[in-house]
């Protein structure tokens, strides 16, 4: 009975002595692992220092490409004189418009205009030939003369008739005497009434004969008078008339000169001819225009920075470019020439198809070293990746 007690006894101490020693254990270890944490000193973490800015770009004339085209509606290009790569100088004339013959011919009418106007007024500023004031006045004495002659000639006239008028009278008179003797018959004194009445109207014909003539040749003296001193004197309303003409010939033909440029479609800059939007025969698109023209001796690259690394950049920082694409295989040297003031999408896109398309850049330009830029003034708009070095 002892032994039964007193093995339940060992029994039950022998497993409470072993879960004590396992907790004390247990609590041992994790003050060793508090105290080493505690005591251990800090790990320091270097990070590397960043000294570029890296961004997708395009490469562009300097200055941008330009669209040169017409301010003319559904004009049609008529002959187009440039081919593409062509450098061409500032005021050339590139491509010549349908409406060209037209505004040509208006030229030419306008011209011809102003030749009659300036002849007019020289005309005018001349005066009269001196044949021409020689026979005017020799125009006015015979007239004069003719008036002299006239009115001698109506004078005898009426004289003459004033005379057989007299006598008519006289005559009735003595008939009238012998009628009232019952000398003649009652026939032969109407008879004499009858001559003096006509006597008497051929006397008044012939004076109003004299006066008419009289008149219409001193009119004709007064006009010849009036012609010749227009010819020999210059009025000013003449001169000035002949001068307004003129200048108003002047000006329709400055204005058909003008139209006529609107005909010839020229170069604004000295560029290349970097795209034929329109040959000959077809019409102007409004969007595209006739040509895209770049300065392409003065290439640029226009990077798009991520808005958080702008604050990096400045101008003057050298800059690196390569292409992805192999679009040229030298590794291209500029610097910041421009850091754009607005905030815009991404227009260059990735290859990344995991890119953020709508991630927040600011466009910088880098202006190419001259050897650089003879490399890659064939590839407007080649995407490029540039490096910016900031010596952060």
């Amino acid at each position: 009975m002892d032994v039964d007690v007193k093995w339940k006894r060992w029994t039950i101490a022998l497993p409470l002595s072993v879960i004590t020693v396992m907790g004390m254990v247990i609590v041992y270890r994790l003050q060793a692992e508090d105290n080493s944490e505690t005591q251990s000193p800090p790990i320091s973490q270097s990070l590397p220092k960043v000294t570029r800015v890296t961004a997708l770009g395009r490469l562009e004339p300097k200055g941008e490409v330009i669209q040169v085209s017409t301010s003319q509606r559904s004009a049609r290009v008529e002959e187009l004189l440039v081919t593409e790569g062509e450098t061409v100088e500032a005021g050339s004339v590139i491509a010549i418009l349908d409406s060209f013959p037209i505004r040509k011919a208006a030229v030419t009418k306008a011209q011809q205009e102003v030749a009659v106007a300036r002849s007019r007024l020289a005309k005018i500023q001349a005066g009269a030939q001196q044949g021409t004031i020689n026979a005017q006045k020799a125009t006015i004495e015979r007239l004069k003369a003719e008036l002299t002659g006239e009115k001698a000639t109506q004078t005898a006239t009426i004289e003459r008739l004033k005379a057989e008028f007299r006598t008519a009278k006289a005559e009735l008179e003595r008939y009238e005497f012998l009628a009232a003797e019952g000398a003649i018959s009652r026939s032969e004194l109407d008879q004499r009434r009858l001559d003096l009445e006509t006597a008497r109207e051929r006397y008044q014909e012939a004076i109003t004969t004299r006066d008419k003539t009289i008149n219409t040749l001193e009119k004709q003296i007064l006009e010849a008078e009036a012609t010749l001193e227009e010819i020999t004197e210059i009025r000013p309303v003449d001169l000035q008339e002949a001068e307004a003409q003129l200048q108003s010939a002047i000006a329709s033909l400055e204005q058909a000169k003008a139209d006529l440029e609107l005909s010839k479609i020229t170069a604004p800059r000295k560029g290349q001819i970097i795209e034929i939007n329109t040959d000959a025969g077809e019409v102007v698109s409004e969007t595209e225009g006739i040509i895209q023209l770049g300065n392409t001796e003065k290439m640029v690259a226009v990077a798009e920075v991520y808005e958080s690394d702008i604050r990096r950049v400045k101008l003057g920082q050298v800059a690196t470019l390569t292409s992805e694409s192999n679009s040229f295989e030298e590794e291209l040297s500029g610097k910041v020439s421009q850091i754009g003031l607005k905030i815009g999408k991404k227009d260059v896109l990735s290859s990344d198809p995991a890119a953020n398309v709508d991630v927040r850049v600011i466009e910088v330009e880098i202006e190419l070293s001259p050897a650089s830029s003879q490399v890659v003034k064939g590839l407007t708009n080649a995407q490029v990746l540039v490096r910016i070095d900031t010596d952060d």
